[in-house]
């Protein structure tokens, strides 16, 4: 008779990997976050990829702020974070978050669901990402697409991709496949990506990944995402975790789309943002590089109505008119 199976690999409970290769999902994640609501904002959800039965969210205000310049909005896709394994659209601090985007940004929030690790390991995140956009592309160009979407009120010329530390790394390897220019996705034009706290990995430690862990972060923690989300038997190093790694695609080859990158000064993944952007701009790419000092993983998102994270929407207002024409 053989042992009972064993958990091997838990995230706080909310995915834990058994030692028979057996996965439990929690739907009660237990997240301390009360739900905001924002009479300007209106939300809907929309079935986006039937094969993988994924849904994605739309925020969209209900009129134009009249500080505005523009006359359309401009349209967010919205990557949430989680280490790849935890997550969806409809977790309240990322609810939240968007409602502040739409509403601080005058846009339409795009924000997609995507699969997860371990049941679906890297790139299935990446492709969902992708897929997001396809689908995009599709309302817009189609004259039975969803109203929100090619109503006439969104700018789908003005289309800037923001991930949150997973969604942050999905968004990198949006930028490096979809190009300069976006011309596979016409008319859908991304303009500019924003990578908050991206979740870069590598096997060498960094000194900020090294230091003190973090409220609602640690090393273990990031390592055990590491371990659930690469293809089976890769390392830290993987192309999908580490841009930079011995296998990674030279990208100083690669025409991209500008690029902002925001990090907390007291952030495990500081040094790895800090470095992408470092590595970018030697390269010759346009980018971006700005810490909130003092700030630890999920200042923006965890807390969007915060002091520093209306500076955050200053900044993002800033890169995306720099980055419109």
């Amino acid at each position: 008779m053989g042992s009972l199976p064993h958990v091997v690999e838990d995230c706080g409970g909310v995915v834990q990997l058994f030692s028979d290769g057996t996965i439990y999902r929690s739907n009660d994640i237990g997240f301390p976050v009360p739900i905001i609501t924002d009479q300007s904002i209106v939300f809907k959800d929309c079935l986006f990829d039937k094969t993988n039965y994924l849904h994605l969210r739309l925020y969209k205000p209900i009129s134009m702020s009249p500080s505005s310049p523009a006359k359309k909005f401009s349209i967010i896709l919205f990557l949430h974070g989680g280490g790849f394994c935890v997550g969806t659209r409809a977790w309240p601090n990322f609810h939240n978050c968007c409602l502040k985007l739409a509403s601080g940004l005058n846009a339409l929030v795009v924000a997609p669901d995507y699969r997860l690790a371990p049941e679906h390991r890297l790139p299935a995140a990446m492709e969902d990402g992708f897929s997001a956009l396809q689908w995009l592309q599709a309302q817009v160009s189609s004259d039975k697409g969803d109203a929100w979407v090619n109503g006439g009120e969104v700018d789908c010329d003005q289309v800037f991709v923001l991930g949150d530390s997973s969604g942050g790394n999905i968004a990198h390897h949006l930028a490096v496949r979809i190009g300069a220019g976006s011309t596979g996705l016409a008319p859908v034009r991304v303009r500019g990506y924003i990578l908050m706290a991206p979740f870069f990995g590598g096997v060498a430690r960094t000194k900020s990944e090294e230091g003190p862990s973090e409220q609602l972060l640690s090393l273990e923690i990031l390592d055990r995402f590491w371990r659930l989300c690469v293809p089976a038997g890769a390392s830290r190093d993987h192309p999908l975790a580490n841009p930079f790694g011995p296998g990674s695609l030279n990208i100083e080859r690669v025409a991209l789309d500008p690029i902002l990158v925001i990090v907390g000064g007291c952030e495990l993944l500081r040094d790895r943002g800090e470095d992408y952007a470092r590595r970018l701009k030697e390269m010759g790419k346009k980018v971006e590089y700005v810490e909130f000092e003092g700030k630890q993983h999920g200042f923006f998102t965890n807390d969007p109505f915060s002091e520093a994270s209306e500076e955050v929407i200053q900044d993002l207002k800033r890169f995306m008119i720099e980055n419109s024409c």
